[in-house]
């Protein structure tokens, strides 16, 4: 059974660790200090060989606790590889800053910073590559039938479905789905490749053959008067248990819990815009890449103005009402690329392929996403932002709120020149559908990193599209 082995593994896991930080610390200091590629001067301010590896206990403890609220010493089923290499970095940036800044209240001048920059980049790697190394190994074990974990599923559901769909497409995560239970549901019946196997009141037979490593509630929504007594009866198992909740679609990608004075309240939707220190930092963000635009851009807003008024008659900027934060409607500022029409015709629809309306320098306005350049202004303004969800004139809005679910979590947040929607291809006649789902993956997920993502994606992705006419 992987419980029984679990606990070993992780302690072996920990020793292994130790190994690899200390070896990476010896080996730095050999590489700076003894190697016949050193060019260090051995009796010019240089601290004994037993100084340097008295450090090691304090480095070799101190970095295991640093791995450990890194979340590195959880089960590598289902994590993702790379955001495991990016919490070894995280753990040893820290434990890096940490270190010099304990020699800097001591007052340690003589400690070698060049070796610990060494140390901090060879140890990065081998501790990167060990666990690589540890990923492929375990991979290895359960495509030959070793190291499995067997589940068993209490409850037919959405969420059951959506949980045998993902353990199906990843196969190296070593699940395997003994069976479902359920009342509802007949015996026999099968849903990619696991079966119903009876009633949940089977539990008190197959829970004391102790052959399960995990349970898994997938209740329907129907039947959660009976979560208390399911979960009671795992519990005295003392089987694993989860819970996979039938509403997922109702939940953030990231749920996040609040405690209450000790009552958990999971917010529906997680929006990290909504911290004010994000806002602050997208906020300064924004101002200075409109900035920059503006001036990088003036040359080309200058020519367009003049083709624009050259080539037909009317404004040469268009100003239209949207919908931005919060459901406020702002003007959205844009080179005019159509001719001018009525604001009873301009309200009939998207514009569409070979549309008459749009001039031949609107066409190429649109086409290379030149038209868009005023809303630097908007974004200055502070009514729209860098990156974010394209806005939509208020007669859609309306429309779309009615027939796409969450459509209006987009307006919880500033709209953007550009978006993660729009580097992947939804936008001017595309589904509005895909669209929302792309832009709330980035309203839930967004960091600071990510929008500079997005913004240097654009360059290659986002001016110039075929979907733009």
């Amino acid at each position: 059974m992987i419980k029984d082995n679990q606990k070993y593994f992780n302690r072996l896991h920990v020793v292994l660790d130790a190994l690899v930080v200390a070896a990476s610390y010896m080996l730095a200091w050999y590489l700076k200090f003894a190697s016949p590629f050193s060019d260090t001067d051995q009796s010019i301010g240089v601290l004994p060989m037993t100084q340097y590896f008295q450090m090691l206990y304090v480095i070799v403890p101190g970095y295991l606790i640093l791995y450990y609220s890194f979340n590195l010493y959880t089960p590598k089923r289902a994590t993702v590889h790379r955001y495991e290499i990016l919490n070894i970095f995280q753990a040893n940036t820290v434990g890096m800053v940490l270190l010099l800044a304990g020699w800097y209240l001591i007052a340690q001048i003589h400690f070698s910073r060049s070796m610990m920059a060494m140390f901090y980049v060879i140890n990065i790697v081998l501790t990167t590559l060990g666990r690589s190394l540890i990923r492929m190994l375990l991979q290895y074990f359960r495509e030959k039938g070793y190291n499995l974990k067997y589940i068993l599923l209490v409850g037919y559901s959405r969420a059951t479905e959506e949980y045998i769909k993902r353990i199906n497409a990843n196969p190296q995560w070593g699940y395997v789905i003994r069976g479902i239970l359920d009342d509802s549901v007949p015996s026999g019946t099968v849903y990619k490749g696991v079966k119903v196997l009876g009633r949940i009141g089977n539990l008190l037979y197959i829970l004391p053959q102790n052959k399960l490593d995990e349970i898994a509630i997938t209740l329907s929504l129907k039947d959660y008067d009976n979560l208390e007594h399911i979960v009671d009866l795992c519990e005295k198992s003392g089987v694993h248990t989860k819970f996979i909740p039938d509403y997922n679609s109702l939940f953030p990608s990231r749920p996040y819990t609040e405690d209450l004075m000790g009552l958990p309240v999971i917010n529906i939707r997680y929006v990290p815009l909504s911290n004010t220190l994000n806002w602050c930092a997208k906020r300064v963000m924004d101002i200075l890449v409109a900035l920059v635009g503006v001036v990088v851009s003036l040359p080309v807003m200058v020519f367009a103005a003049i083709a624009v008024k050259c080539t037909s008659r009317g404004p040469i900027i268009f100003k239209q009402e949207r919908i931005g934060l919060h459901n406020k409607p702002f003007r959205m500022y844009k080179f005019r690329t159509m001719e001018v029409q009525k604001p009873s015709q301009e309200a009939k629809g998207w514009t569409k392929k070979n549309d008459p309306r749009v001039t031949k320098v609107g066409k190429f306005l649109r086409r290379t996403s030149i038209d868009e350049l005023p809303q630097l202004f908007n974004i200055l303004k502070g009514d729209m932002s860098v990156v974010g969800p394209r806005p939509e004139r208020p007669q859609f809005v309306e429309q779309f709120k009615e027939e796409i679910p969450r459509y209006m979590v987009k307006h919880q947040v500033r709209p953007g020149l550009t978006g993660w929607a729009q580097i992947n291809g939804y936008r001017g006649d595309t589904s509005i559908k895909r669209r929302i789902e792309y832009d709330i993956f980035y309203i839930e997920n967004w960091t600071m990193s990510f929008d500079v993502k997005i913004m240097f994606l654009t360059i290659f992705k986002g001016f110039i599209n075929k979907n733009a006419y």
